[in-house]
């Protein structure tokens, strides 16, 4: 475990490698979970406010789910989420010519329509947070199957977890953050490479 703050980072983050395979897995973590992509109480009054501007790349079926539940819900477990159509994909997923779900929310934010890129929770993945009294606990949680490819590309690139997520953990946490964890994973890999 690295702590750096009041953050607690596996070690998994620094050891694992993991590099997307959009072509295989198809944005398949779009599709596939118990609910919706977790949000911050900020985030829901964002993605509400932005809604207009990413509207026009969603499909009709998608508008109606969001007319009909909201630019968010509420889950049991995970608290506030994006809303789901049929419990499946979620209502911001956009599929390209080539199969592949992608975000539309980002697709706003790419063509310079809003400053919000996307949930955390989504940019993040496949790290997940948990926030404990006094800590954060970083957690390295492929999905066993659908995050396969992206194991197998990332060991034979040699990108370990926190390089690929780099952009999204500096918008989390800072630079200075992303700096003292570099500077960990590079003693930790100086250390194995002496054994």
């Amino acid at each position: 475990m690295i702590a750096i703050d009041n953050v607690l980072v596996s070690d998994e983050v620094v050891e694992e490698h993991f590099v997307c395979d959009l072509n295989k897995c198809k944005g398949g973590c779009c599709v596939d979970g118990d609910c919706g992509a977790p949000l911050t109480k900020e985030e829901t009054k964002i993605i509400k406010r932005i809604y207009p501007q990413i509207k026009s790349s969603l499909t009709p079926e998608y508008i109606a789910e969001i007319e009909q539940q909201g630019t968010h819900t509420v889950d049991k477990e995970h608290g506030y989420v994006t809303p789901t159509v049929n419990g499946g994909i979620c209502v911001y997923g956009i599929t390209d010519e080539m199969g592949i779900v992608k975000c539309g929310i980002e697709k706003a934010w790419r063509e310079g329509k809003t400053d919000f890129r996307k949930p955390i929770s989504c940019h993040l993945f496949p790290i997940r947070i948990t926030s404990e009294p006094g800590y954060e606990a970083v957690n390295y949680e492929p999905r066993e199957t659908l995050c396969k490819p992206a194991c197998k590309q990332g060991k034979a690139l040699k990108v370990p977890v926190y390089v690929f997520l780099k952009d999204a953990i500096i918008r989390k946490y800072g630079d200075d953050f992303y700096g003292a964890l570099e500077a960990v994973a590079g003693k930790m890999i100086r250390d194995k490479d002496r054994k």
